[in-house]
C-alpha cells in the first residue's frame, strides 16, 4: 500500500521551517509555530484550521498549496492546526445516513456518489450517520460544494460526533477515491 507524504511550511510560497509526516498530525504547533504552506508529494490528507482535527477542512491531494488562504478560503484563519492522511480505500463503500440524531428517522444507504441529497432521497437533513465501508465527504451544498466533512469508518450520533462546526446541513455526499 502506498504511503502518503506531506510536507508543512512556517511561511507562504515553502520557506522557513518545515515539518514532514505521512501520518496524523493533530497538533502542527508541537513541531513549527504555525503552517502557511505545504506540498503534498503522494497521498491524500485533510487539513484543519484547528488543531485536533476541528474547524474547517480541506482535502489536498498531490500537488502545491504556496499559501493558505486560496486553499482553504478566507474565512479560515491563517494557519494549518492539524492534518489527517486519507488511506486509499480499494474495496467497496457503504453509508447509511439518518434523518434524525441516534440513528432515527428515515433512513438510507449509500453506495455511490449523491450529488444532491433532496432530489435524490426526498431528506433535507442528516443527523446522525454510519460510515460502513470506505472513507467519504460530505458537502453543505448541492454539486459537492461548500464547507466539506470528512467522514471515516465509524458511527456517528449526532452532529458534534460527525464534526458540525458551523455546519447547518448536508447536501451532498462523495466518496474518497483516487478520481474524486
Amino acid at each position: 500500500m502506498a504511503v502518503g507524504k506531506i510536507i508543512f511550511y512556517e511561511d507562504r510560497n515553502f520557506q522557513g521551517r518545515s515539518y514532514e509526516t505521512s501520518s496524523d498530525c493533530p497538533e502542527l504547533t508541537s513541531y513549527l509555530s504555525r503552517c502557511n504552506s505545504c506540498r503534498v508529494e503522494s497521498g491524500l490528507f485533510v487539513v484543519y484550521e484547528k488543531p485536533n482535527f476541528t474547524g474547517h477542512q480541506m482535502l489536498v491531494r498531490r500537488g502545491e498549496y504556496p499559501d493558505n488562504q486560496h486553499l482553504m478560503g478566507m474565512s479560515m484563519s491563517d494557519c494549518i492546526r492539524s492534518s489527517r492522511m486519507v488511506p486509499m480505500h480499494r474495496g467497496t463503500f457503504r453509508m447509511k445516513i439518518y434523518e434524525k440524531e441516534n440513528f432515527g428517522g428515515q433512513m438510507h444507504e449509500l453506495v455511490d456518489d449523491c450529488d444532491n441529497m433532496m432530489d435524490r432521497f426526498r431528506m433535507s437533513d442528516c443527523q446522525s450517520c454510519s460510515v460502513v465501508e470506505g472513507h467519504w465527504l460530505m458537502f453543505e451544498q448541492p454539486g459537492y460544494r461548500g464547507k466539506m466533512l470528512y467522514l471515516r469508518p465509524g458511527e456517528y450520533r449526532n452532529p458534534r460526533e460527525m464534526g458540525m462546526s458551523g455546519m447547518t446541513r448536508f447536501s451532498s455526499i462523495r466518496r474518497i477515491t483516487d478520481s474524486c
